[in-house]
């Protein structure tokens, strides 16, 4: 295992180090928060597939594909279509707002008075969602040296922080980039191959499997349309994904490369689904599923090889866990804590670049210091996400989808549905059970419902700030301060 070791630790160094790199360029809060809103095309779609495609769509893809077959790539695929249908339909719209958070966007379309209520269940979900990335370290090192759970969570966690604080969006788009990478070589042109081969080919793998596993609706109807309203919405409304979109320089950057990061993500999805069928063709009594892609690995793949496809599943969830991080860290500072202290103005004034980027670089610190705490104190990662998923798309798809296509929608009507879908879903999910399916259709009809309801029965939102939304959706509102060229291509 030595060179598998000295390709882990050159991995893991390599991320420090672009964080260093990235703290020398992070220098304003556009810079630091959303890289200077200066991504080209490649740099985008490369980070964009990396913030989405994390343990879950990789370890969790492979183990889909392990217990289902060809049908376990619906998961991922649904995540996929969500970023095809957020770059194709909403993108240019959401990159031309110039904002920095999805509570921002709600206070443009409502007239200011939606943020803090929004603001707290977006900063549950990205909470929770970097807490179950920060999780899968401990299943990847245990894998790599054999260590204690609590020590994995904190070394892995530590590595996220570390380099998140140091250069805030620049270093984590550095870094995703090397990740999209060794990714794409470690599980696309690496495992999935060998798999296959040590699998016998696909002749032997329909020989030794039953029928269903090579069913592509095999995982269920029900459960596909699950995945749907819960991953498919998710990425149209997710704080961690919306960040990413800020980061294009132009509205065509963010429609054609998220374009490109969507089609990834398909081809991504297969891929896991057929490692897991070929797993269960080699280990067919394996205890747990989600040990398909550990096992496949370590016993499966030459020295070298193993630590580069362990490299990827590293990567894999990192760019997750720092994606979910800053957009945890930017919430928490700009629609709370600035909010309720009152210090927050519509154009940043009151604060220079230095005070910006370090406030920002200090709430980094303290959510990626709760976040390893979390995850060495929480068990359940499976029931963790599907509350944070839930919250999310219950409470806050009606309210920002609505106030994109429809003009009659009201502050009122938002925050009534905010509160209606959250408080739902946890009813819901108390009566049905947390992994239920219920408590996600419910909660949905009920938000919607209600926004519908009272948006009709109050005032309409008023003309003037209809008409600076429109302004700002068209990119023409007020222009964020001069910002440096576009990094070259």
């Amino acid at each position: 295992m030595a060179v598998d070791y000295t390709v882990i630790v050159v991995y893991l160094a390599g991320m420090l180090a672009m964080g260093w790199w990235g703290m020398r360029r992070a220098k304003s809060k556009s810079e630091f928060l959303v890289a200077g809103r200066r991504l080209g095309p490649w740099m985008y779609s490369g980070t964009m597939a990396a913030i989405v495609l994390g343990g879950a769509s990789t370890i969790g893809g492979v183990g889909l594909g392990y217990q289902y077959g060809l049908s376990g790539a619906w998961m991922v695929v649904t995540i996929g279509l969500g970023i095809l249908a957020l770059s194709v339909f909403f993108s240019a719209r959401i990159a031309r707002l110039r904002v920095y958070t999805v509570s921002e966007m709600l206070d443009l379309r409502y007239g200011g008075r939606a943020g803090v209520i929004s603001g707290v269940v977006m900063w549950a979900y990205t909470l929770m969602l970097a807490v179950t990335s920060t999780i899968a370290y401990a299943t990847i090192f245990d894998v790599i040296f054999d260590m204690n759970r609590t020590l994995a969570i904190i070394l892995g966690g530590s590595i996220v922080v570390a380099y998140s604080t140091l250069g805030g969006m620049w270093s984590i788009t550095l870094t995703d980039m090397v990740q999209f990478v060794v990714k794409t070589i470690g599980v696309l042109l690496l495992l999935l191959p060998i798999a296959v081969v040590k699998a016998g080919g696909f002749g032997e793998m329909k020989a030794e499997l039953p029928t269903a596993y090579f069913d592509p609706l095999g995982i269920g109807g029900e459960t596909i349309f699950t995945y749907v309203l819960i991953y498919t919405f998710g990425m149209l409304i997710g704080q961690d994904i919306w960040q990413r979109v800020f980061t294009a320089r132009s509205d065509k950057v963010a429609r054609y490369g998220g374009t490109v990061a969507g089609t990834y993500c398909l081809l991504y999805a297969v891929a896991g689904a057929v490692i897991g069928t070929a797993a269960k063709v080699m280990y067919p009594k394996l205890p747990s599923a989600d040990a398909a892609f550990a096992t496949i690995v370590k016993d499966e793949l030459p020295m070298g090889v193993r630590g580069l496809v362990l490299a990827a599943a590293l990567a894999a969830v990192m760019s997750t866990s720092s994606g979910a991080l800053i957009a945890c860290a930017t919430v928490a500072n700009n629609d709370i804590w600035s909010r309720l202290r009152g210090a927050v103005k519509a154009d940043g004034a009151g604060d220079g670049p230095h005070d910006e980027v370090r406030g920002n670089r200090l709430f980094i610190l303290i959510m990626g210091v709760a976040v390893v705490c979390v995850a060495i104190a929480l068990n359940d990662v499976v029931q963790a996400l599907t509350v944070a998923y839930n919250l999310l798309v219950a409470g806050l798809l009606v309210p920002i989808l609505g106030g994109l296509l429809w003009k009659r929608g009201t502050a009122e009507g938002a925050l009534a549905a905010v509160a209606a879908g959250g408080l739902s879903v946890i009813g819901l999910m108390w009566g049905y059970g947390i992994l239920a399916n219920e408590p996600i259709y419910y909660g949905l009809l009920i938000c919607l419902g209600v926004y519908v309801v009272v948006s009709l029965a109050t005032k309409p939102t008023d003309a003037a700030v209809l008409a600076a939304w429109r302004e700002r959706l068209a990119g023409r509102g007020a222009e964020p301060q001069a910002e440096p060229a576009p990094v070259p291509q």
